[in-house]
């Protein structure tokens, strides 16, 4: 069982007037920290000695990114940002990369901190930094080929001694067609100390090349403007991040769930917007738990992103991730005139998926049992049990299972996955003997799994990949029994829950993508493209087309970068055209 530190996160932003500009690698000079730039990797200073590990590291040259960051001295504090300099050192075309380097990706101002809750007991501490201007405001950069932003994460790897898990879980969720934080494999050193080889990401939140959603203000008060803009999570919860569901878990009356504020943060929300998300969980609830649950125009169907909860759910049992349903668990919701719907995802938190874990339904060696039922477990689980539910819809468990096998057929094939895996530890194979001369963690568990812990990396990658064939196994033979919770009677009307369409692959695209649809019954079809001001940009089918799934390849070589829209129409000959859902995509060239 595991036990995780809860505490209270004090965001205090600091906002400090500089003496001289610094963008993007311009010299500065700083009344706080006052070093020159080799002070970022100072040689004559011996290098971290890690955790319980006499020999000195030295990161001399590697083909992975180097983060530097030098604080003055100064120790990282736990939710409280402080002022710091950073350097990214990225070189292109293969060429390595070395910390005495003075050509940078980025060299300024962030403000960082120890984020994270369980993981921040690790020797190995994660952060989150904001980039800043010379006057403390944030300063949007495009870091290691990610669109322009100022909010990013360091994530260690001390409990994942692969360096995969969290990269491989988020390019599956994005080839499923969702947003999923972009993720590189880096080296930091702060002050002048060597600290491992971290996941550098993007933190979730709205943008136009993040979660696709309009940045809520308190402004939003009313009408449309109220109804979007809104990411929430399940995860852990105090009075003032929160608020307690009027449904408890729906197999476990005695559970309480708890939804957080995410964007807009808890301290930025205005009581209307509280008012109104709260107002559409409720709702969104008492569809799903309601007698008319598997209605598609009153049940669940009105108010949720089915194809989204598909690919939620798929993910999170490929990966078996132990918090998946009860933590890092995240939604998110457009406002009304662009999409009415709430979305399962971004996917996060996977340092203790993809393996063995000595808790309740997790800790078996052959592949089995599923993540969902987490309520069985501890006690302290109070996750919302939307798929106990759902799972009883046979519109729900048929589609969800016709997905399963769609995704196994393509990308979520063994030698897929594994050529993801071998993609990145090919990366990391010189820079893995650094990591673990710091921190001496082959051999041990940092975290309760069943298995003795491996003593090698490649031992690490093997046992990974043999996981994750023995849980593919497992999914194929139990996937089609999920059947078996079918408790509802399936309604299939004429309705746009008769049709399914899906989020494109790739997203964002240059400069194909392609558009999947399926059809419960023949139908005239209509699918076409708008632009973000509403004009016709392509009308991509307009004939008849039989039951099942189709595919539209859609080339884009002739328009500008900027989001789009595509839409499904089905006619039906008792009730004419039904409209089924408008997608968003983004083009990016």
């Amino acid at each position: 069982m595991k036990v995780r530190k809860k505490k209270i996160l004090n965001f205090c932003f600091l906002c400090l007037c500089f003496s001289s500009a610094i963008i993007h690698g311009e010299s500065f000079s700083d009344p706080v920290i006052q070093k020159t730039t080799a002070g970022f990797y100072d040689t004559s200073v011996p290098v971290s000695e890690g955790s319980g590990n006499s020999a000195l590291v030295t990161l001399d040259s590697t083909i992975l990114p180097i983060v530097l960051i030098d604080t003055d001295g100064r120790n990282i504090p736990d939710g409280t940002k402080i002022t710091a300099r950073m350097k990214v050192i990225n070189h292109e075309n293969g060429k390595f990369n070395k910390p005495t380097d003075t050509e940078a990706e980025y060299e300024g101002y962030i403000g960082i901190e120890i984020r994270g809750r369980f993981s921040t007991s690790f020797p190995q501490k994660p952060y989150g930094f904001e980039t800043r201007n010379s006057l403390g405001n944030n300063l949007n950069v495009s870091l290691m080929g990610m669109p322009e932003e100022n909010d990013w994460i360091l994530i260690p790897n001390y409990n994942d001694k692969s360096f995969v898990r969290s990269i491989l879980s988020f390019e599956l969720f994005r080839r499923m067609g969702h947003y999923a934080t972009r993720a590189r494999l880096c080296e930091v050193i702060i002050n002048s100390k060597y600290c491992g080889i971290y996941v550098f990401c993007e933190k979730i939140k709205p943008d136009k090349n993040r979660v696709d959603i309009v940045n809520l203000t308190p402004e939003d008060s009313t009408g449309n403007d109220l109804t979007g803009g809104y990411i929430i999570s399940v995860d852990y919860h105090d009075a003032s991040n929160s608020w307690r569901s009027d449904f408890p878990a729906f197999d476990y009356p005695q559970k309480k769930v708890y939804y957080v504020y995410v964007d807009p943060k808890p301290d930025e929300i205005t009581l209307k917007q509280k008012k109104y998300i709260q107002g559409f969980i409720r709702n969104a609830e008492g569809a799903l738990y309601g007698n008319n649950f598997t209605d598609p125009t009153v049940g669940y169907r009105k108010f949720i992103d089915v194809p989204s909860f598909f690919d939620y759910f798929i993910l999170s049992e490929i990966s078996r991730n132990v918090d998946a349903y009860k933590k890092s668990r995240f939604f998110f919701k457009d406002k009304n005139d662009k999409d009415s719907l709430l979305y399962a995802g971004p996917v996060w938190d996977f340092d203790w998926a993809w393996k063995n874990i000595t808790e309740c339904i997790y800790s078996n060696t052959n592949g089995a049992n599923w993540s969902y039922k987490t309520n069985a477990c501890n006690p302290d689980n109070n996750a919302p049990d939307w798929y106990i539910r759902l799972l009883q819809d046979g519109y729900f468990t048929n589609q969800l299972i016709e997905r399963y096998q769609t995704l196994r057929k393509d990308f979520l094939n063994l030698e897929s996955i594994y050529q993801l895996i071998d993609s990145l530890t090919t990366l990391v194979d010189e820079a893995s003997t650094r990591h673990f001369a710091l921190w001496p963690i082959n051999g041990i568990n940092a975290t309760p799994e069943v298995e003795p812990p491996s003593e090698t990396y490649n031992e690490e990658i093997s046992r990974l990949k043999e996981w994750i064939s023995k849980r593919l196994t497992w999914l194929d033979d139990s996937i089609p029994t999920l059947r078996s919770n079918i408790t509802g009677t399936e309604v299939t009307s004429s309705k746009p829950s008769n049709f399914l369409l899906s989020q494109n692959f790739p997203n964002p695209f240059n400069p194909k993508t392609v558009i999947s649809y399926q059809l419960a019954a023949g139908s005239k079809v209509t699918l076409k493209v708008y632009n973000i001001l509403g004009k016709e940009i392509a009308n991509l089918v307009n004939e008849e087309k039989p039951p099942g799934e189709h595919k539209v390849v859609f080339d884009a070589s002739g328009l500008s970068s900027g989001v789009y829209f595509y839409t499904l129409y089905a006619a039906n000959s008792e009730n004419g055209t039904d409209f089924l859902q408008t997608k968003k995509f983004t083009l990016l060239k």
